[in-house]
């Protein structure tokens, strides 16, 4: 009797908790002002469960490469572009607005290094709820989190000069949000420099002399998300659809520079390119990136550098479900493209 009486106690205590809480909650005592912030208590609990989660998902689902630092200034650019605001930057303090909210996102000066690189590459990737941290928008491109993973741990130990000579490029200017084709041009010129030609970086194409329809459809399937890039849907979606016409047609305008003869003959490369591989129906890439007047907007390759069209073929054939129906059909051809000639193939174009 005694025993069955204390868990009625305990149910009934159990009870009382519970309903009590709702009645709080519903109540609407309980404040959410982002201006009174978490109580040290709270503060503490949900960045230990926060802490804790992390370690264990990253244990769990990352394995391999998870930092790229080949190629910093497309990482560094989006960095300025979309993650300043919260986190800062050297130089550049972050919003007051955003340092206004409960959490304010952490300055990466001297914290970066609390986290593992994979524990970087899992939050990069996947964000944290209730924080403002979002999900890495292209969750297919996971070579842009790798090298966003490698900036993240330098940019904390980099001088203003240092970073905003990588973020900014030659002119280290800030500019404005981009609206026309003035205001538009140095935040292109971040990564694509002033000359259109990439700043030397593997990632990023060569715009120079493009074909202006293409250049106009591929920020358009940026913008949109039909072709997957956190880095470029950022900065597509700061222009209208005229600005974005007219950066086309300056880019387009801007001297390709010279092929670079490669040292070696390419001859199966040479054949891919002007013949196909009819067994492995794969058709020429002639036939449509070196048709003079097409009516489809097809990239022009020749001259282009050569570990970013290697790059690309990589990625298209690594690629799940894309959006794009153009990308679907190259991504097909480049799964029928052998493998040992991909780098042969980029070579001989970037030799034209």
């Amino acid at each position: 009797m005694t025993l069955h009486l204390r868990w009625k106690h305990l149910i009934g205590i159990v009870a009382t908790i519970v309903i009590g809480s709702m009645i709080l909650a519903w109540s609407g005592l309980i404040s959410v002002a982002a201006s009174s912030g978490h109580w040290k208590i709270s503060d503490w609990f949900l960045h230990w469960v926060m802490r804790n989660s992390v370690r264990t998902q990253t244990a769990l689902s990352v394995d391999g490469a998870v930092s790229d630092d080949r190629a910093l200034v497309a990482a560094a650019g989006h960095y300025a572009a979309a993650c300043t605001v919260c986190h800062g930057a050297p130089g550049e303090p972050p919003s007051p607005l955003m340092r206004a909210a409960t959490p304010p996102a952490p300055s990466l000066t001297g914290t970066a290094d609390r986290w593992s690189e994979r524990q970087h590459f899992w939050i990069i990737r996947h964000g944290v709820k209730y924080t403002g941290m979002p999900a890495w928008p292209a969750a297919t491109r996971e070579d842009e989190v790798r090298r966003m993973v490698a900036f993240v741990r330098r940019v904390g130990h980099m001088s203003p000069a240092e970073y905003r000579r990588l973020a900014y490029g030659t002119t280290g200017l800030i500019a404005s949000r981009a609206v026309t084709l003035e205001t538009a041009l140095p935040d292109c010129a971040r990564c694509h420099g002033d000359d259109g030609r990439g700043r030397g970086q593997r990632d990023i194409p060569i715009l120079a002399g493009q074909d202006p329809r293409y250049l106009a459809s591929a920020l358009a399937a940026f913008r949109s998300g039909a072709r997957p890039s956190a880095v470029m849907q950022t900065a597509a979606t700061r222009i209208d659809p005229a600005t974005a016409q007219a950066l086309a047609r300056h880019y387009a305008a801007l001297a390709r520079p010279a092929g670079k003869p490669s040292a070696t003959t390419l001859p199966n490369a040479e054949r891919i390119v002007s013949h196909g591989l009819p067994e492995r129906k794969l058709p020429a890439c002639a036939s449509c990136h070196d048709r003079p007047a097409s009516r489809t907007a097809y990239p022009r390759l020749k001259g282009q550098r050569a570990a970013y069209l290697a790059d690309q073929l990589h990625l298209l054939r690594e690629q799940g479900a894309v959006a794009s129906p153009s990308r679907r059909l190259m991504a097909r051809i480049a799964r029928n493209i052998p493998e040992q000639e991909i780098e042969a193939i980029a070579r001989w174009y970037a030799a034209r």
